[in-house]
C-alpha cells in the first residue's frame, strides 16, 4: 500500500481484533439474518464504505485464513439484508488478494476463492500478489514479490 498514491484513503481493519462469531446459515430458514451488531456491524459498514477491499491473508493449508473465509462467510448473510442493497454496492468495488506462501505454486485455492467471490458478486478482480516465505519477514527476500508490489494497485 506505501505505493499507492498519498491520496488513496485507506482504512485496515485487522479481523483479529475484530473477531466475528462462526456464520450461521439461515437463508433456508427464516431467510433473513439478524441485524448486524458489534464487531459484524464494524466490518459490515467497512466493507460497504470501501472502494476496494484488499485481503491480505497468509496461505494455510492452500487457502485464506479461517479468519479470513469467516468473514468472507458473513457476506452471504449481508446478501440477504435487505437494507443493505450489499450485493448491488459489491459490483462497483474492486477486490485484491495479498499473500504469502512458503512454497511457489501452492496458492491456486486461496486465489480460486477470492476470484469466485469477486465474480459471483460481480466485483472486479484485481488480481493476488503472492509473496514467498516461511517465517516473518522473509517475505522481504523475495525480489520479484518486491518489484511486484509496486505496481500492483496501479489499475485501482
Amino acid at each position: 500500500a506505501e505505493h499507492l498514491p498519498a491520496s488513496a484513503e485507506q482504512r485496515w481493519i485487522h479481523l483479529n481484533d475484530v473477531p466475528l462469531a462462526d456464520f450461521r446459515d439461515v437463508r433456508h430458514g427464516v431467510r433473513i439474518p439478524p441485524e448486524p451488531v458489534g464487531n459484524e456491524k464494524i466490518l459490515l459498514d467497512a466493507t460497504l464504505w470501501a472502494s476496494d477491499i484488499v485481503i491480505a491473508s497468509p496461505l494455510y493449508w492452500y487457502d485464506v485464513s479461517a479468519t479470513v473465509k469467516r468473514y468472507i462467510d458473513h457476506w452471504s448473510g449481508w446478501m440477504y439484508l435487505p437494507e443493505t442493497s450489499f450485493k448491488a454496492r459489491m459490483r462497483d468495488k474492486t477486490l485484491w488478494g495479498v499473500s504469502v506462501a512458503e512454497e511457489r505454486d501452492q496458492e491456486e485455492h486461496l486465489v480460486g476463492t477470492l476470484a469466485r467471490s469477486a465474480h459471483y458478486l460481480k466485483m472486479r478482480w484485481g488480481g493476488v500478489l503472492v509473496g514467498h516465505g516461511n517465517r516473518p519477514n522473509d517475505v522481504l527476500n523475495d525480489a520479484p514479490a518486491l518489484v511486484g508490489a509496486k505496481s500492483f494497485f496501479q489499475n485501482a
